[in-house]
This record gives structure tokens, C-alpha cells and sequence, in this order.
């Protein structure tokens, strides 16, 4: 019970040091919009890349590499984070909430959200997609690999997920990591796990961005292991990281849930305080 009380506690005072820091504006409920729109342009356009890259590949007759497919989703999210990381937190992933909720830098309130909006931008993307090429390249499946089982595909979308939620958690537990640094890491990791572990799972790590082409293609053979995986690899990224940093920080919660109009609201303060 007292522990109850101590994490209830922390996570009370982290959400006033929060939004001492963040613009009363954006804090406003009714701005959630803004943050649910970014989740789900932003998942539209990383699904858009890592299954588009396949079906390129399949209509072009090999144009697109399989080094090229894999890197250009971490490229992508980079650029996502860069553009909209202050606006939502840049999750792109339910796995990446989950994680985010679980270590309490997340409201839980909010997950819901959350998973819709990436869900509708990642079938949205399918959808495109199999508008302009049609079922070409079974839509940028993943799949397990011709040499590798569903057991093999599944420890290994455990491992990477929860390797890429450490990066994550890592990257916002620090201020001077929100940002460049973060988009850097996680872009650099999502590409790194590609290029050495594509041929075992397809390195999704990201349950929508397999969810979305099997909904639109209609085949759910394989689909419970890009669910399954990284939900067990989020959890095990999370206890790795309160192993690794303890406590959840201030910096860590402004990651994940938006930072917008910190700066502005900070300038505003020098400049007040210089003019006084």
C-alpha cells in the first residue's frame, strides 16, 4: 500500500514539474486532437515506407533493394520525429505506447487513443498502397523467413522490440537526448535491426505496421506474432530499463507525451525577466 502511495505520488508530481514546462495551450484536452492527428500521419507514412518498400521492390522487378527496404523505415522515423516528435511524442507504435504507459511516463487514458490513430494511418497506408500497385508483393508483408519457424520470427520480434524500447526509453530519460539525439538512435536502431534480422521475421517491431497490409490483404496466418512479440518485447524493454535508470524522469514524460511550446514558453519567460 505504500509503495501504491509513493508511485502515485511520483507520477502526481512529475505531471505538475510537466506542466510548469509545457504551454498551457497545448495541455488543454481539447488539443488532443492535434497530438491523436500527428499519431496517425506519422504511422501513415512509416507504414507507407516499410510495406511500400517491398511492393516497389516486387513491382519494379528488384529496383529496391532488400538493404534499401530496411533502412528507409529508421530514415522515415527519424524525419517523424524531427517534424512531429513535439507534437505526440512521435510513438508510431503501440508497442512504443504500451511502454511508454507502463513505465509511467504515458497516461494510461490516453493509450486507447493512441493505438486507434496509429491504427487507422497504418490500414490507411495499406490501403494506398493497394490502390496504386494492387496485392503486389502480398503488400509488404512480414512474414517469417522461408529458413526460419513461427518460433524463431517470434523470439526474434521479442529480442528487437525490446531492444528498440530500450533505445526509446533511453534516448527520453535525458533532456539533452529529446530530439536530434533520439531521432538519430531510433532511426539508426529501426535500420540496424533491419539489415541483420529482416530474412529471420521482417524486423517489424511494430504490431500496426503488420496488422494493417494482412487487414487489407486478408491473411491473419502469421499475424499473432507480430502481436505477440512486441507486446512481451515492450515489457521486457520496460523492466530492462527501470533496471538500467530506475525512476521515470521529468525529460522521459516529455518525450512521450509531447514537448511543444516548451521553448516558446521559455523564451517568453527570459524575455520578461530581461525587460524587468
Amino acid at each position: 500500500m505504500t509503495l501504491f502511495r509513493t508511485n502515485r505520488h511520483d507520477t502526481a508530481q512529475q505531471e505538475r514539474m510537466v506542466r510548469k514546462q509545457v504551454s498551457p495551450d497545448f495541455l488543454d484536452p481539447a488539443h488532443e486532437w492535434r497530438r491523436l492527428f500527428a499519431e496517425t500521419w506519422g504511422t501513415f507514412l512509416l507504414v507507407l515506407v516499410a510495406a511500400g518498400g517491398g511492393v516497389v521492390s516486387a513491382r519494379s522487378g528488384g529496383a529496391v533493394t532488400l538493404s534499401m527496404i530496411v533502412v528507409a523505415p529508421g530514415l522515415m522515423v527519424m524525419a517523424i520525429i524531427y517534424f512531429m516528435g513535439t507534437v505526440s511524442g512521435a510513438h508510431l507504435n503501440p508497442a512504443v505506447t504500451l511502454a511508454f504507459a507502463v513505465r509511467r511516463n504515458f497516461p494510461w487514458r490516453r493509450v486507447p487513443g493512441y493505438v486507434l490513430a496509429q491504427m487507422i494511418g497504418g490500414i490507411a497506408a495499406a490501403l494506398f498502397l493497394r490502390a496504386m500497385f494492387g496485392l503486389v508483393g502480398a503488400l509488404g508483408a512480414t512474414v517469417p523467413g522461408s529458413e526460419a519457424g513461427s518460433g524463431t520470427a517470434l523470439a526474434m520480434e521479442v529480442v528487437l522490440t525490446a531492444g528498440l524500447v530500450n533505445t526509446i526509453l533511453g534516448t527520453a530519460s535525458g533532456a539533452r537526448n529529446i530530439g536530434a539525439n533520439g531521432a538519430i538512435a531510433v532511426g539508426g536502431y529501426i535500420a540496424l535491426a533491419g539489415l541483420w534480422a529482416a530474412p529471420i521475421s521482417g524486423a517489424s517491431m511494430n504490431p500496426v505496421r503488420s496488422l494493417a497490409p494482412d487487414l487489407v490483404r486478408g491473411d491473419f496466418g502469421t499475424a499473432w506474432i507480430y502481436v505477440l512479440g512486441p507486446i512481451l518485447g515492450a515489457l521486457i524493454g520496460v523492466a530492462f530499463e527501470w533496471i538500467l535508470k530506475g525512476k521515470p524522469t521529468t525529460a522521459g514524460t516529455l518525450a512521450a507525451q509531447g514537448s511543444i511550446g516548451v521553448n516558446d514558453s521559455t523564451l517568453t519567460r527570459k524575455r520578461k525577466g530581461q525587460k524587468k
